[in-house]
């Protein structure tokens, strides 16, 4: 072991100097904000948004925004992309504030604003302290609108996943605060989720307070997600990457309903498996073996992510695939084998139509497959069910909550 004394560095052998696959793996993590030229296929949505956040610039009350769009369709990048451009674009000495909340981390109403006031608060300015615990949710606000009286002119609020909140009076606050008097600067919200009907749920005097403008983000085609990991080729080193390692990649993606947080991570861990193996270039089988990989995680992600009762309905869908020679099952048949698994877990028993919702949503997230069959004009229109995956391996997942483990098939 050498000591360079130019850079105070030591040459140990334990260490390689430079990683012979990966140049700069920053720009394949998810959370990356890449630059306006590296933004594929979103121009008509950052418009649109921008159209919406565009009074924030001037001073004024930005609009309440509703995002849709299944994972990885660029919905959070958009978001922080446009509320970056905002603040730099302000005119007239207007200061806007932005603040991200992953409201899978932040899942209750005073995480949520403790956060919020965390992120958004310059002690030195403002002279105030946020304990990171052991307030009410009272007094979080409190803090949180003399933070933002102090400070700016406007705000911009992205609350990424607002489905995954246990209680949605969050929206209604802030988006009331500045009529209710309580504080002078503008508060506009940008409410994302992958659920189409998120809405549809929340509490009507949200719906009135929020006063939302929807914008929907469409799944990349296959071309668009070759561009976008051709625009992050400069993660690796040079000529490290074969090919055909780039439309493999997206071709898998584009598979799984366009999406290119996916397609990134298959690249990434391509990248991570040829290392791993000692191979001089990433090549397809590593593209193949990453693609398993990210299926895998991907599932179990959503999964574990799903609220009870929609883990329940998968259940329901599970346990007939793996009792029966078919495949696919009727609503009203899934919905039997619901009732069953909730009388047995003492479990409220949602009504049919909340129950089909359920399964939209899952249809949505690309875990359940629906299709419409007809029966002719005495049975009429009805919709079969079929789980995407594999049924054990999704019971597996779904039984890794100890919520659900009390479910023993007789």
């Amino acid at each position: 072991m050498t000591f360079d004394s130019s850079s105070g560095s030591v040459d140990d052998p334990l260490f390689e100097s430079g990683h012979r696959i990966f140049a700069n793996k920053d720009l394949l993590k998810i959370g990356h904000v890449p630059g306006a030229d590296r933004i594929v296929g979103r121009d008509e949505e950052i418009s649109k948004l921008a159209k919406r956040l565009n009074g924030a610039v001037h001073g004024y009350s930005p609009e309440n925004v509703m995002i849709y769009g299944k994972t990885g369709t660029g919905k959070s990048l958009v978001s922080k992309h446009v509320c970056q451009r905002a603040q730099n674009a302000a005119q007239d000495g207007t200061d806007i504030g932005i603040a991200y909340i992953d409201c899978a981390e932040d899942n209750t109403e005073t995480q949520a604003i403790s956060s919020l006031t965390t992120k958004l608060n310059d002690e030195s300015t403002t002279n105030i302290s946020v304990p990171h615990t052991g307030l009410s949710t009272s007094k979080y606000y409190k803090l949180l609108w003399k933070t933002l009286d102090a400070q700016f002119d406007s705000v911009i609020i992205i609350l990424d996943e607002i489905d995954l909140m246990d209680d949605d009076s969050v929206l209604m606050k802030l988006s009331r605060a500045e009529e209710a008097g309580k504080i002078d600067c503008s508060i506009g919200v940008i409410a994302i989720s992958n659920k189409i009907q998120y809405v549809d749920n929340v509490n009507e005097r949200v719906k009135s307070s929020f006063q939302h403008k929807e914008l929907f983000f469409k799944p990349y085609d296959a071309n668009q997600l070759r561009e976008i990991m051709y625009n992050r080729e400069d993660a690796f080193q040079d000529d490290i990457l074969t090919e055909d390692v780039i439309p493999l990649s997206a071709a898998f993606a584009a598979q799984e309903h366009g999406d290119a947080r996916k397609a990134i991570d298959i690249l990434r861990h391509a990248g991570e498996v040829a290392y791993e193996a000692g191979a001089e270039q990433v090549r397809e089988e590593h593209v193949r073996q990453s693609q398993q990989h990210a299926e895998k995680d991907r599932f179990r992600e959503l999964v574990n992510g799903a609220p009870t009762q929609a883990k329940a309905t998968l259940l329901a869908l599970t346990e007939l695939a793996l009792n029966s020679n078919d495949d696919a099952f009727l609503t009203s048949r899934v919905y039997d084998q619901y009732e069953q698994i909730c009388h047995h877990l003492d479990m409220d028993i949602l009504s049919v139509r909340r129950f089909r919702d359920i399964l939209k949503e899952q249809a949505f997230l690309g875990v359940v497959e629906i299709e419409k069959i007809n029966k002719g004009s005495a049975g009429g229109i009805h919709l079969q069910n079929r789980l995407i995956e594999d049924p054990q391996v999704v019971r597996e997942t779904i039984l890794e909550d100890s919520r659900m483990q009390d479910w023993i098939r007789e």
